[in-house]
């Protein structure tokens, strides 16, 4: 008998719906999303802009109340951070779930040495003493490839690269030991050799921490090589949901397809590049049938009136389409 793993859930979302303004001009940025990421687990969401993934991410940890308004659930070891107070949403916030922002000059306080910065992490989510803190700091810019850690801690975020000021968010976000990582578009803005250190940064660190990741990309190149799941989004919705081998190797739902047709594959020089013709709806006014029928190949009449639910096929793989693209082996399900 051969033995399996147990996978531990981390986050437990469902329901997840968030609207930013009232009556005539609401927007419902994100829509009965729902997904599990497991302890050590990578999940990848995936989606053109504007299709809710840095907004489901900020739903998550509560940054958008201000703002909008959050129902639904996402369950983090019984409690329902949706509904959570403020008061103990700091407490979670940064210690125990961290995130990572897209541009690290606008994330990180100019007026404060990345030390200090660091520091403010640990003081508020730690019992250390300033000594002990001082050597956590040290110890976290060494960890994510700061040469000469020990005086950079006194440097401010612009005496540093632009691929150095996002491993200095890695080390703030990873400083007090958060059991989950939201990284949103890590590597937006960076190089292509950097972004490489720093997706192998964010695995190798998962490894050593046993840390859950949700990482929002646009880049399915880098899902393939970093994530075990994947979520694809599409209108504030997951439309396809799976692992990343089933989903990226036979995608059933015609916008996957239509983000894999995308990517340049063995293209002849002088070839021109494919992409999904037409535009995403406007959140504004979206339509009453499918979100992405006005652009499918496969529309039928009653996309148009009706919305696809995410139906669980065979495997475990999820997707929300009338008229799922045919797997290889010709099966419909």
């Amino acid at each position: 008998m051969t033995l399996r793993s147990v996978k531990t859930p981390l986050l437990e979302v469902s329901g997840l719906c968030t609207t930013f303004g009232a009556g005539d001009t609401s927007v419902p940025a994100v829509r009965d999303v729902g997904f599990t990421i497991n302890k050590g687990e990578i999940l990848g969401l995936v989606g053109e802009s504007g299709s809710g993934k840095s907004v489901t991410l900020r739903s998550v940890l509560g940054l958008s109340r201000r703002y909008g308004r959050t129902t639904g659930s996402a369950l983090w070891r019984g409690e329902n951070l949706v509904t959570l107070p403020e008061s103990d949403m700091r407490r979670i916030r940064g210690g125990e779930i961290a995130m990572i922002f897209q541009e690290p000059m606008t994330s990180l306080n100019p007026l404060l040495t990345v030390g200090v910065q660091i520091d403010e992490t640990l003081k508020a989510h730690t019992d250390m003493s300033a000594g002990e803190r001082k050597k956590r700091a040290i110890e976290m810019l060494d960890v994510v490839g700061i040469p000469a850690a020990g005086s950079r801690l006194f440097e401010y975020p612009h005496q540093f690269s632009g691929g150095m000021r996002q491993r200095v968010m890695i080390a703030i976000a990873l400083a007090a030991r958060p059991k989950l990582l939201l990284a949103d578009e890590p590597t937006t803005a960076l190089d292509v050799t950097i972004q490489a250190q720093i997706l192998d940064l964010i695995l190798s660190l998962a490894k050593d921490f046993d840390m859950g990741v949700i990482l929002v990309t646009h880049d399915l190149g880098v899902v393939a090589q970093t994530c075990e799941q994947v979520a694809v989004m599409y209108a504030g919705r997951i439309v396809e949901q799976g692992s990343v081998r089933s989903v990226l190797r036979e995608p059933r739902h015609p916008y996957t397809v239509g983000l894999m047709r995308s990517v340049p594959q063995n293209v002849p020089p002088r070839t021109p590049l494919y992409s999904i013709p037409g535009t995403p709806p406007s959140l504004l006014s979206l339509p009453d049938g499918c979100a992405f029928a006005a652009r499918c190949p496969q529309r039928t009449a009653g996309c148009e009136t009706g919305r696809p639910e995410l139906e669980t096929l065979k495997g475990g793989r999820s997707v929300a389409c009338f008229n799922r693209v045919e797997a290889k082996g010709g099966a419909a399900a």
